[in-house]
């Protein structure tokens, strides 16, 4: 089962959201966790893990962007989405760069809208699994080759080829035929 973290300081915000969801949560066996208050979202992070979050950007304890830069460090794999009737440029961008913000989400948003959104973070929470699957998949390959092992395979990247000998009986090398 996914899980997704919804935060926002106003109770009425994450009913909307929750409804604007339940469609989509059901078709997708998604759970829905929600939280008023920044702090308490991230004890929980460090309790259970998320495939995303929303939170809303202007919060009086703490800014959706602190809020998910937190939440990266704890969760990095987690997609982050930010959700603001703010439409400024600046605040939109702060969440990009800071919090590596996956989408941003206006406010009121359109149902429709939030489910392609979901559809979307689903599909990019799977991508960094997949990524960091292969990325430790090549680590453990890496870390089993033996340093000679792994100077051939070096040596082959460079130039393929220069590590295939063609052994003769005896152990001596047969060298290619280039009469033909």
């Amino acid at each position: 089962m996914r899980r997704i973290l919804l935060l926002d300081d106003e109770q009425n915000i994450l009913n909307a959201l929750q409804r604007s969801l339940r469609q989509v949560a059901k078709k997708l066996e998604l759970e829905i966790e929600l939280f008023t208050a920044p702090h308490a979202a991230i004890q929980r992070l460090g309790e259970a893990e998320f495939d995303f979050v929303i939170s809303d950007y202007h919060m009086p304890a703490m800014d959706g962007v602190d809020f998910l830069r937190v939440a990266k460090e704890i969760q990095p794999d987690m997609v982050r989405l930010m959700l603001s009737a703010s439409a400024d440029f600046n605040t939109i961008m702060g969440a990009v760069n800071d919090a590596e913000v996956f989408k941003y989400i206006i406010k009121p948003w359109a149902t429709p809208e939030l489910e392609t959104v979901v559809h979307a973070a689903i599909a990019r929470h799977d991508e960094l699994a997949e990524e960091r699957k292969l990325a430790n998949d090549q680590r453990t390959i890496r870390d089993a080759l033996t340093p000679e092992e792994m100077e051939a395979k070096k040596l082959e990247a460079l130039e393929p080829g220069i590590t295939k000998v063609n052994w003769g009986p005896g152990g001596s090398i047969m060298l290619d035929d280039f009469d033909k």
